[in-house]
């Protein structure tokens, strides 16, 4: 039962994947359909006409193989060696500061949230 219970959230998920690709082709909108769908997604969760607990396992699930997601990147990494050959070593300082920036980012958002929460928390 809980494998279709799944399933039903990936279907979901899926739909908001969909319904911001036809948005997108609809509209002529200029942003990717998937990312649409996201913020579709996200305002429904946020506005809660969308439960979350509708799709909490699905997307565990996706979460769980998100590393998975990234082989076709690498693979084309690889497969345009010679575009990244000349400037190689400039991109290692590249990639460990945008890593850094972006790992400080979140460092920040999540300490900020938890303040937040707190303080909601003990006004209530």
């Amino acid at each position: 039962m809980k494998i279709i219970y799944i399933f039903l959230q990936l279907l979901a998920i899926t739909g908001f994947y969909l319904l911001g690709e036809e948005l997108q082709t609809f509209f002529n909108i200029p942003l990717p359909g998937s990312i649409i769908g996201f913020l579709l997604l996200f305002a429904a969760l946020m506005l809660k006409i969308y439960p979350l607990k509708w799709i909490d396992s699905g997307a565990h699930l996706l979460l769980a193989f998100l590393s998975l997601y990234f082989i076709p990147a690498t693979v084309g990494v690889v497969e345009y060696r010679e575009l990244f050959s000349g400037k190689g070593i400039l991109l290692i300082p590249i990639v460990m500061a945008s890593t850094f920036l972006t790992m400080a980012a979140s460092g920040w958002v999540s300490q900020y949230a938890a303040r937040v929460s707190t303080e909601r928390k003990e006004r209530s």
